[in-house]
């Protein structure tokens, strides 16, 4: 009998496409992720490459982040110890591993919101994953940091004395007692890891953010100018303990806990210049980590397709 024509043309086109995922689905951009970490040899190259690249033609080559880290970390510890009557001792190590963390977590704030646009020639030609661009970024980021930790290492060989034992940044009667130094220190491992974490969203997120609206980069640049002040890098919150109810130092000190870079910065901080760590810190770092990693999910998932189009 003869089949007739309709049905031998239904048997020679493909299936319809009906259960193919969507572009706005979470199985696409988990997916997403997971290529770009099985890509990591690639990103990690390209981070490394970053750096051999902006430090070509140097006779010294990326000591210079060394170098500059030290100059800046020595010159404003030196000064405002004296500014605010502070102990040398003990107020630099503090400014330097402030100085170490917040240039980690304002490097991935403020080249993530470039990732996508810097990497516009990848991205339109080259098919891989979104997120490489991101470990890409802030991994180059780590490299920048690893850097740095030779200056924290020589000024602790330095001042380890003034540290070892309990202390006090401030002289006064209500002054806070920090422990010193002991195995707490190495808290600052996960903290650092936790900190790395938040980068990933931050650098994500506000990437895909940038790609669509370019007025972003600026004005988180000068966001961040502004949070620098008020961020206990420079000067400590102990300053601001022991203030009346009502009063401006106490008011300034609600206002500098509500900051969420001081939480960040403490939890990596403290102890690795011997001091007091409230769990207070980790417990709103946790909170932040996972409302970000849900926005910053939620935007890959929505907009991951349309990245290309944008840059």
């Amino acid at each position: 009998m003869a089949v007739p024509a309709l049905a031998r043309q239904d048997a020679d086109d493909p299936a319809p496409l009906e259960h193919a995922p969507s572009p706005r689905s979470w199985g696409r951009a988990f997916g997403d992720i997971r290529a770009a970490i099985a890509q990591r040899e690639l990103w990690g190259h390209l981070g490394w490459q970053d750096i051999k690249q902006r430090y070509r033609r140097s006779v010294i080559g990326p000591l210079w982040i060394t170098i500059s880290m030290a100059v800046t970390a020595a010159a404003l510890g030196g000064l405002y110890s004296q500014l605010f009557g502070q102990p040398i001792g003990t107020f630099m190590p503090y400014v330097t591993v402030g100085f170490m963390i917040w240039y980690f977590i304002s490097a991935c704030v403020l080249e993530g919101t470039e990732t996508f646009i810097a990497n516009e020639g990848l991205i339109r030609f080259l098919p891989a994953p979104l997120m490489i661009y991101v470990f890409r970024t802030v991994w180059r980021q780590i490299l920048f940091f690893a850097h740095n930790v030779v200056v924290y290492v020589v000024v602790i060989a330095i001042f380890f004395r003034q540290l070892e034992d309990p202390y006090t940044m401030v002289t006064k009667a209500d002054a806070i007692v920090h422990p010193g130094l002991s195995w707490w220190a190495l808290l600052a491992i996960p903290a650092f890891a936790l900190i790395v974490v938040n980068g990933l969203w931050v650098t994500l997120l506000f990437g895909i953010i940038s790609a669509r609206f370019r007025d972003i980069p600026p004005v988180v640049g000068s966001f961040m100018q502004l949070f620098f002040t008020m961020t206990p890098i420079i000067w400590t919150t102990d300053l601001l303990t022991g203030g009346a109810p009502g009063s401006p130092r106490a008011i300034i000190e609600f206002l500098a806990k509500l900051n969420p870079f001081y939480h960040f910065i403490e939890i990596f901080r403290a102890p690795l210049v011997g001091q007091q760590q409230s769990w207070v810190h980790w417990a709103v770092c946790g909170a932040i980590t996972v409302v970000g990693w849900s926005l910053a999910l939620l935007a890959l998932r929505n907009y991951r397709s349309r990245v290309a189009y944008w840059v």
